[in-house]
């Protein structure tokens, strides 16, 4: 395993991170959860991540129940969680946003979810147009100074919105947001790559990245279209694949066949494949894998040795394959 800094923080994350998201506490048991975070934390994988609206918090107590079973140390791991959706299935004003008041209950039920005494990351999962930016930077800062929350940061805010954060929190000495969350893939690359660009010299920006399989679409699964069997043809899940499909569906997936194509002709499986591009981006801190079985998060890991294995014309193909 590889260890990057989060941003200029001194915390040093497992290149490659293990998250929860749309799996623990919905699509598989207990027992093949053991196993993934077993086999993360075997493969060197330090850090974990959560938010309170996976399976309305069902996945931080699932992930939670996990790592006191396996009794891991808790000064070698790190784990997150993130805050503005809501646990609740249709929750109340005050059980969702950035309010002072959510972000300090959110805190404390992940807390006991995942039965910890602090977070080491904590992340606004959206911005919330009905909140004051300076009132969740005034709410982050009080949670850090009470050792709740190590760092905390932001996931899919605008570079305008990380910026005002950090006017605020320099203008009353307070913690800024270390890190943000965005999704990174060969697919969707504008935002870390061009919008976040000045960030990274300007306040030390992190980023622990997601999707970096675009939900699957850079593995090959979709390129004749949605089987019936896989997540985005599950019931339920119209929602996911109107998001990683979206309205240039067509486009996405023809973006996603030629990646998979000169995947197949470099004799490389393309999952992993996907994951050591994104790897290659000196900006990204960690990358999050999601995995169903422990199978997968295996042949993902593989990523590490492509990042070495790989050329600069290669990398440049693949971009320029996947459009």
């Amino acid at each position: 395993m590889q260890y990057r800094r989060l941003g200029s923080s001194g915390l040093q994350l497992s290149a490659l991170s293990f998250g929860a998201w749309v799996t623990f506490g919905d699509q598989i048991g207990r027992g093949v959860a053991r196993e993934l975070i077993a086999t993360a934390w075997d493969h060197g994988i330090n850090f974990f991540d959560n938010a309170e609206g996976y399976a309305n918090g069902a996945a931080e107590a699932m992930m939670g129940d996990v790592i006191a079973d396996l009794r891991l140390p808790r000064d070698g791991y790190c784990v997150s969680s993130k805050v503005f959706f809501g646990a609740a299935s249709e929750p109340r004003p005050t059980q969702k946003g950035l309010s002072r008041k959510h972000v300090t209950d959110a805190c404390h039920a992940a807390l006991k979810r995942l039965r910890v005494d602090y977070l080491d990351l904590y992340y606004c999962h959206r911005p919330d147009p009905e909140t004051p930016v300076a009132e969740t930077v005034w709410a982050m800062d009080t949670l850090v100074r009470q050792g709740k929350v190590l760092y905390w940061g932001t996931s899919e805010w605008s570079a305008a919105q990380i910026r005002e954060a950090h006017k605020i929190a320099r203008a009353h000495n307070l913690h800024p947001p270390t890190m943000e969350q965005p999704q990174y893939n060969l697919l969707h690359r504008e935002r870390v790559e061009l919008e976040y660009a000045p960030l990274y010299a300007e306040f030390g920006l992190g980023t622990t990245t997601f999707s970096p399989l675009a939900s699957g679409l850079l593995t090959g699964k979709y390129n004749a279209g949605v089987p019936d069997d896989a997540r985005l043809g599950r019931e339920g899940f119209g929602w996911l694949q109107r998001i990683v499909v979206g309205d240039e569906g067509e486009r996405r997936i023809e973006r996603a066949r030629g990646f998979t194509a000169l995947a197949n002709e470099l004799g490389v499986a393309p999952a992993p494949l996907a994951i050591a591009w994104c790897l290659r981006n000196p900006h990204v801190s960690s990358v999050i894998l999601g995995a169903s079985k422990p199978d997968q998060l295996l042949q993902n890991l593989a990523a590490l040795e492509l990042v070495e294995q790989l050329d600069e014309p290669i990398w440049h193909r693949l971009r320029s394959a996947a459009g």
